[in-house]
């Protein structure tokens, strides 16, 4: 999936995978939410972005829900992580802002980034404690501190469309490109390989 809300660009059959565990499934309760990307929060449950409902989602492993809605209207929000203050911070694909949600369901703070049609997707907390993401349309990786200052890194290839980041084992933070076809690597200085 390029990223939620958005078909797979080349769909691919590679063959049946059975298993012999147990899938429970709990549905949303807002219809049409496209649950999108879950984490574990700080308080130790799991956390989701509702790319369609405009809600961040919280769900125990016992499987109690609630949701709590984005203030911005038709934010679609996409990625979620713990951040390194204890509060899941979470991207806004649709208004180009990174959000942080106290683990009591609050949305404290709406961080509108440089170029709002950047369409930021994934977000990770890295090695240096702060929160760093992807920007599908903007072609940056980018870098937030828990205080709302934004750093923009542009990739070197133009249109490459960066949509999953995470941090490495190495220290440093590790991306896809989507159109580039490619992995690739920023350090937490800002240095892209």
């Amino acid at each position: 999936m390029a990223h939620c809300g958005l078909p797979n660009k080349s769909p691919t059959t590679s063959g049946r995978i059975t298993t012999s565990g147990v899938i429970t499934e709990y549905p949303v309760p807002t219809l049409g939410a496209q649950p999108c990307a879950i984490a574990v929060g700080p308080d130790g449950a799991l956390w989701f972005t509702e790319f369609a409902g405009n809600n961040i989602g919280r769900i125990t492993t016992s499987g109690a829900l609630s949701e709590y809605p984005v203030p911005t209207s038709l934010a679609d929000p996409e990625g979620i992580t713990a951040g390194p203050d204890g509060a899941p911070w979470f991207t806004e694909a649709a208004s180009g802002k990174i959000g942080r949600i106290s683990p009591l369901g609050v949305v404290t703070s709406e961080f509108v980034l440089p170029n709002p049609g950047c369409s930021p997707t994934s977000i990770a907390t890295g090695s240096d404690g702060a929160l760093w993401f992807a920007e599908y349309s903007g072609n940056n990786i980018g870098r937030i501190t828990v205080s709302g200052a934004i750093t923009e890194y542009p990739l070197p290839v133009p249109g490459a469309s960066p949509s999953g980041v995470t941090s490495g084992p190495d220290g440093a933070i590790w991306f896809t490109e989507e159109a580039g076809a490619k992995i690739g690597r920023i350090t937490t200085s800002g240095v892209v390989a």
